[in-house]
């Protein structure tokens, strides 16, 4: 294969996973890592890839718009209720999702944690840090899949990628909570990608204002009693409070202002 031809293959194979491994691509070339390294920062170097811990991806004037990332005053109170559960040193995986990017905002300052996310935005929050007294935190990018509006990865990549990590928390982002359909999401990847993160997980903690009680999206992702925690915030009434508590591991409402 050709320079050219290989230069333009790792851009091809960028732009179709939004976000790409060394690994990934070294196997997909079929060449050295130094070999694409040496590729990445030349490409780099004229502004067409940016380069992330471990991997490439396209620069942010060439990727798709997301949705406008509003966290509400509900979000903001489940994510500080769901930090207080997270100590210095711990690994947690964090998925897509407003109210797991929330979570991420809160956790920022939290020392030496290892941080599992499928999450674009949330892995952008936890870049190495600029001054020596900040703290360290490292994060492991699930690279590769397919790329959904929220701007996570998902797919059959994430999920191998997944299989032999562990953690002492999960924090999922619900789409929808019922009694009967469990947890529930629109894309039927990310459902898959979401029950690898939980298999993972010593703790499953799920983050949901009290919207989503009710909704019932595309595919379940699990059962509520496969919840360990979840965190809601007070809005909920009195009745669905009760219909939760009776399902989930533990029930925590988060007081909004």
């Amino acid at each position: 294969m050709l320079v050219t031809e290989r230069r333009e293959r790792m851009l091809a194979l960028t732009r179709e996973r939004g976000i790409v491994s060394i690994a990934d691509l070294s196997a997909a070339l079929q060449v050295s890592v130094m070999t694409v390294r040496r590729d990445i920062d030349l490409l780099a170097d004229e502004g067409v890839v940016e380069r992330v811990r471990g991997g490439v991806r396209m620069p942010a004037a060439t990727r798709p718009s997301a949705a406008p990332l509003t966290v509400t005053a509900e979000r903001r109170a489940i994510a500080k209720a769901a930090a207080s559960f997270v100590e210095p040193g711990m690994a947690i995986g964090i998925s897509g999702g407003l109210a797991a990017l929330a979570l991420a905002r809160e956790l920022v300052r939290v020392p030496e944690l290892t941080v599992v996310t499928n999450s674009l935005a949330v892995s952008d929050l936890f870049s190495p840090p600029d001054r020596a007294d900040e703290p360290y935190t490292q994060t492991v990018v699930l690279t590769g899949g397919v790329r959904t509006p929220a701007d996570a990865l998902v797919g059959p990549v994430a999920v191998r990628a997944l299989e032999h990590l562990h953690c002492d928390f999960v924090f999922l982002d619900a789409h929808g909570l019922d009694v009967q359909a469990g947890i529930t999401t629109m894309n039927l990847l990310e459902a898959e990608t979401n029950r690898a993160f939980m298999a993972a997980a010593r703790e499953v903690v799920v983050l949901a204002d009290h919207s989503r009680w009710g909704v019932v999206g595309l595919t379940t992702v699990a059962d509520l009693s496969d919840i360990d925690r979840l965190v809601i915030d007070d809005g909920l009434d009195a009745v669905a409070g009760e219909q939760l508590a009776a399902h989930v591991g533990a029930l925590h409402l988060a007081e909004v202002g």
